[in-house]
């Protein structure tokens, strides 16, 4: 019997053994990979379909997220509405993302409804037809939100961040105007749809409480499909800006201003970046970091300022990211060099690194909670071509890095002059 008059053994995060779950693998008879989680308390499931038919495949600015979009607004059998209706009698929830490299439809529903529900996936993914008016009415929503958001300067900032760092034509760098939205035409998606859809490499994800027969329920409806076709990413070249500072004047009566500061940096697979998302946690990746310290507690700039390393799977860029008042934004900016010199010069003490550690540590707990956090963990590592042990060396380089290589790294990567600046008002 436990003796509840004794206070029970703290343990730190970092002594515990982390295990990513096996996923299941397996090929649809064209050879398109399945992963799955088969777990889970509930009887809910997962499906995400993702296929390489992201930004960088288009010709045209917008065309790949309309036609990602509008795959569920009509095809040869059904019009939008009754798409809609379907998904919502079954209590289903379907959703569509279009990012740079991919783009997915991603299903959500009760275990035993697949068998209804999949059928219409195949049906979305061979016989969307684009409607004319349905296009018309996403270039009106798109323009109409695109119109809002350009008066917010944390909107605009987000654009022009990665368009320096990145360059205008480079898929990452590359921004919609309303020109853009306006000039998408049906027939563009019709081909890019015929392209990337119906002739595509695809790699199918899902988590939950799984049918028996789910590799041939899925095999059934998508086995005989061209979703394993060799598709070569188109090569861009990072071009980033040559000027380093800019103040773009959003709102002349704004009194808020969106601050980025942001630098290139190597992509996932460098041996400088696990050890960077160590420091990058330290430096403002949570809410302990040193720029929420300075910046939000001590000087009171701004509700929240935080870091991050973009993920993407080719080039990426590491971001400092705040709003703050009009009057402030200059010091706020002083205040994350400050931050970075003070990493550069001095090491960080025993405590600190501890608590940064467990943190990270207990965030990585947290994402093999459960059959969906675990699948999102294999998707991170599957589509940017790595495996098991890109994870378990992250963890390693969580409990073991020292003070000294953090200083190290911040001498390496957080010089003031290899950063991009832009604030936005």
């Amino acid at each position: 019997m436990l003796n509840r008059t004794l206070t029970p053994p703290i343990k730190d995060a970092i002594d515990y053994t982390l295990k990513l779950p096996a996923c299941t693998k397996f090929l649809l008879s064209n050879g398109a990979p399945v992963y799955y989680i088969n777990d889970g308390a509930e009887e809910v499931a997962m499906i995400d379909f993702v296929f390489n038919a992201g930004n960088v495949y288009e010709q045209k600015t917008t065309v790949a997220a309309a036609t990602n979009y509008l795959t569920k607004n009509g095809t040869t059998e059904k019009n939008a509405f009754e798409i809609t209706e379907y998904f919502e009698y079954y209590g289903a929830y379907l959703n569509r993302h279009c990012n740079n490299e991919t783009a997915s439809i991603t299903l959500h529903c009760l275990s035993r409804h697949l068998k209804e529900l999949l059928p219409v996936i195949r049906e979305l993914i061979t016989r969307s037809i684009f409607p004319e008016s349905e296009l018309q009415i996403f270039k009106q929503n798109s323009i109409q939100r695109l119109s809002v958001n350009l008066l917010k300067c944390d909107f605009v900032a987000d654009r022009l961040i990665d368009k320096l760092l990145y360059g205008a034509n480079h898929p990452y760098g590359k921004v919609s105007d309303a020109e853009d939205i306006e000039a998408v035409q049906k027939d563009e998606l019709e081909e890019f749809f015929k392209k990337y859809y119906l002739k595509s490499h695809c790699r199918i994800f899902a988590a939950g409480r799984l049918p028996k027969d789910f590799e041939q329920l899925l095999d059934g409806q998508f086995g005989d499909l061209s979703l394993n076709e060799e598709m070569i990413t188109p090569l861009h070249t990072r071009k980033p800006a040559t000027e380093k500072k800019h103040f773009v004047s959003n709102d002349k009566n704004g009194v808020q201003g969106a601050i980025r500061i942001g630098r290139p940096f190597p992509e996932r697979k460098h041996p400088d970046f696990k050890k960077a998302v160590v420091l990058n946690t330290l430096f403002g990746g949570y809410f302990g970091s040193r720029l929420m310290a300075n910046i939000r507690e001590e000087k009171g700039y701004t509700y929240g300022i935080h870091s991050f390393l973009q993920n993407h799977i080719a080039d990426t860029s590491w971001i400092v990211s705040t709003e703050a008042g009009a009057k402030v934004s200059e010091a706020a900016i002083k205040e994350v060099y400050n931050e970075m010199e003070l990493l550069r010069n001095e090491p960080v003490n025993d405590e600190e690194l501890l608590l940064v550690k467990n943190y990270m540590m207990g965030i990585n707990l947290g994402y093999l909670d459960g059959p969906f956090q675990v699948i999102a963990r294999w998707k991170n590592l599957i589509l940017n071509d790595l495996d098991e042990n890109y994870f378990y060396e992250s963890i390693d380089t969580i409990k073991h890095i020292s003070k000294e290589e953090l200083q190290q790294l911040a001498n390496k990567y957080l010089q003031a002059d290899d950063f991009y600046e832009l604030l936005v008002i």
